[in-house]
């Protein structure tokens, strides 16, 4: 397979040397006409994350900062949709304040899947070290009552409803924002890479089961596949903005 498409994979999608799949970590900033809407919150500071040196007891400006620099506050997030539960999506939901975690947007509803939720609060129940970013960065959004839980096709209104994509996680969705025709799907992790375009079965060694995962990849594909939907990858370097179309038995994201 890297043989057949390493000149394009190359250097920006996978490393050259270790051959690892180039990661970026973001969220994506949705503005209506009454709400201003963040998909999915990263890392964030103070946590630890021992696993991953990298993000373990980070502590930077920058997240804050670009918000700041888009002409938004803490304070005027209405929502944050939480697209899953994995650690690198929900960091910054929360923040340390005087020894405790508080959630980081204090007037938002977090909008979480309840059958995500039900899913990550067992397991965390059962064994807290398996999954320690649901305690800091989940949990506490409950205990401050901001949660807001709904099932996985929910529609907050006619311009921002969420898509059914499972299978990375047992109940993750894609966020689908605007009108038909100037319409935008925030993936969120229902894929990593643009080759799972080219093979849309082709999984992630962290998906709850790959199986299902590229079954909802090759379905929301060939929905959006030639159409003008813009998708708005979470973990593509930038851009990570771009289009599907078609090609050979799978299909190919083409950057804006």
């Amino acid at each position: 397979m890297l043989e057949e498409h390493g000149r394009w994979l190359y250097p920006r999608f996978i490393e050259p040397g270790s051959g690892k799949v180039v990661l970026r970590m973001q969220s994506y900033l949705v503005r209506t006409r009454h709400h201003t809407i963040l998909v999915d919150t990263c890392v964030g500071n103070d946590k630890p994350r021992p696993k991953r040196p990298f993000w373990h007891m980070q502590k930077s400006k920058a997240y804050e900062e670009n918000l700041s620099a888009a002409g938004v506050r803490v304070e005027d997030v209405d929502f944050v949709m939480c697209t899953h539960c994995h650690v690198d999506h929900v960091g910054w939901n929360t923040r340390l304040d005087n020894g405790r975690w508080v959630p980081t947007f204090p007037n938002a509803r977090y909008i979480m899947s309840a059958k995500e939720l039900e899913f990550w609060t067992g397991r965390h129940k059962a064994d807290p070290e398996s999954c320690p970013w649901v305690g800091d960065s989940v949990i506490p959004i409950l205990e401050a009552r901001r949660a807001e839980l709904v099932a996985s096709d929910f529609a907050m209104s006619e311009t921002v409803r969420l898509v059914p994509t499972p299978g990375h996680t047992i109940d993750h969705f894609s966020v689908l924002v605007g009108k038909m025709g100037t319409d935008a799907l925030v993936t969120g992790d229902m894929m990593h890479s643009p080759i799972q375009a080219r093979y849309p079965e082709m999984g992630m060694f962290s998906d709850y089961s790959s199986e299902q995962a590229g079954r909802t990849r090759r379905e929301i594909f060939s929905r959006y596949a030639g159409t003008s939907t813009l998708i708005c990858a979470a973990h593509f370097p930038s851009p990570s903005v771009g289009r599907l179309e078609p090609w050979a038995d799978g299909f190919r994201f083409v950057e804006r």
